[in-house]
């Protein structure tokens, strides 16, 4: 299993969503170039953000984007949901049926349980993480210089 780029992306745009004082957003080419997404392909993730309720565009002149909750209701397993749907991980392909030389209709797997037992976990891994808790990590002492700077940006960048 690999996660697409667009589920970091978004992650890490709505933690900078999250740097932005009350009423204010971001543009999302400010977001983008900001964390090296194409500007047309974050305008689509920006769009299913929106769509979850996870971000409110702002339209006009000095629109942008901007947190619709706060970040201790946003969960890293939502924005996966808003991104990426809610399909499985794992889909049987009947394998077993054509080793076994298994007529039946009904796909048989031996696998099933286990894969559902392993999304289980992953997703409740997904869903323990807010945006407020990773918010919480990235401005550890950790990245505090870093941080600074960040913040300077969105200061710099905002529209209020």
């Amino acid at each position: 299993m690999q996660m697409k780029t667009g589920v970091e992306q978004s992650v890490y745009a709505v933690l900078l969503l999250n740097m932005l004082p009350e009423k204010a957003v971001l543009h999302s080419e400010v977001i983008s170039e900001q964390i090296g997404a194409s500007p047309t392909y974050f305008q689509k993730l920006l769009r299913k953000l929106a769509g979850a309720g996870l971000v409110a565009a702002v339209p006009g002149v000095k629109g942008g984007f901007r947190l619709n909750r706060e970040p201790e209701d946003i969960r890293v397993y939502d924005i996966y949901v808003a991104i990426e749907g809610q399909q499985s991980l794992y889909s049987p392909s009947g394998i077993l049926n054509d080793v076994l030389e298994l007529e039946h209709e009904d796909r048989c797997c031996v696998l099933g349980e286990l894969m559902e037992e392993a999304e289980d976990s992953w997703k409740s891994v997904l869903k323990r993480e807010t945006i407020a808790s990773l918010a919480e990590q990235v401005e550890s002492e950790r990245f505090q210089s870093q941080v600074g700077e960040l913040k300077n940006w969105v200061d710099r960048n905002m529209v209020v």
